[in-house]
């Protein structure tokens, strides 16, 4: 763990600001979660804070608390770039490398002559921030702002709106708090922010109960894609972009296929692959239990990284080309897939 000093942080604090809040380009619930939960709770301590997002967030998180209020990049440009100029600090969330915000605003980051402040659970962070608060063993960021809120010795602060952002965060991270990464702080945490106003069906009911009948039929056509590789307890899912198109695809509408691999009996690896035709990239999520790291298998591999059991990357060549070279390189991976 790299733990901020607080003190030194709550003096730079002190007087009010203009400050920016950033998460990752596609962003999912811990990262708008966390960003927007820590924009509300600068804003009580009397700073002019501001989310930047590189993108849109899919659609299931557009019902969170000041979901109106978050700048994307994308689509309001220069007033995003004139919010970063202008910011004394800029808090990077759910994320430890500036790659990870997009080719297109990850110059514009580098040089900001600012102060950054960096709040991520992902392995390996980056050196970017002056203050930097890096946990691999926590299961969200989100859980990681409630900490950093408590160490500022402000959990008085935190009320029914910062509540539910956060606990959105934590809900959609740990898979339902499912994940061998939730905890019993995590729990804990959960509780607490229910406490203080968070309403944990509703929440649930937001993310998991939003289906549309061309949802549901991709799921059926990534389901009917499914290829078992038995001998390396290994799942793969594969979505062309004719096929996204086939069903409508909406940002968001991906999120958690690749989990049904790992639902199999017998299968520690999960993986899918998602065509990217205007990006001209296979997008890749990686998943796995027990001791298999698909942080390092994404890392020497596929332009990626994030956690042991959670990972993402990218293939640059035609989607059949990316499966196949993933097939050529597991035999290196038997003796740890068979554990």
């Amino acid at each position: 763990m790299i733990a901020i000093d607080y003190k030194a942080l709550k003096s730079a604090l002190a007087t009010p600001c203009k400050i920016a809040i950033i998460p990752h380009r596609n962003p999912d619930g811990d990262a708008i979660g966390s960003t927007l939960a820590l924009c509300h709770y600068l804003k009580k301590l009397g700073h002019e804070a501001v989310v930047v997002s590189p993108n849109e967030a899919p659609s299931f998180l557009h019902w969170m608390p000041g979901f109106e209020t978050i700048l994307n990049f994308e689509n309001h440009r220069d007033l995003a770039l004139k919010t970063l100029e202008q910011a004394s600090f800029v808090f990077t969330l759910d994320f430890n490398h500036l790659s990870r915000v997009g080719h297109d605003m990850q110059p514009n980051l580098e040089r900001l002559k600012t102060t950054f402040v960096m709040i991520d659970h992902h392995q390996q962070p980056d050196t970017y921030a002056k203050y930097t608060y890096s946990d691999t063993e926590i299961c969200a960021t989100c859980q990681m702002v409630y900490h950093f809120i408590e160490a500022m010795g402000d959990l008085h602060l935190i009320d029914k709106d910062i509540a539910n952002c956060l606990y959105t965060g934590i809900l959609t991270d740990t898979g339902s708090f499912k994940f061998a990464s939730t905890t019993a702080t995590t729990h804990k945490v959960a509780a607490a922010l229910i406490d203080k106003g968070a309403q944990n069906a509703s929440i649930h009911r937001a993310i998991y109960d939003t289906n549309s009948p061309s949802r549901l039929h991709l799921l059926g056509c990534a389901l009917k894609n499914m290829e078992i590789l038995p001998e390396f307890h290994t799942a793969i899912i594969h979505l062309s972009q004719a096929e996204l198109d086939q069903f409508d695809y909406k940002k968001g509408d991906t999120e958690g296929l690749v989990n049904y691999g790992l639902s199999i009996k017998g299968i520690v690896f999960a993986v899918i692959f998602i065509e990217n035709a205007a990006e001209k990239i296979v997008k890749i999520s990686f998943r796995s239990q027990g001791s298999f790291s698909v942080n390092e298998f994404a890392r020497a591999h596929f332009n990626g990284g994030g956690h042991d059991n959670a990972a993402g990357g990218r293939g640059e060549d035609s989607l059949e080309n990316t499966i196949t070279y993933f097939k050529s390189i597991l035999p290196k991976y038997k003796n740890q897939l068979d554990k």
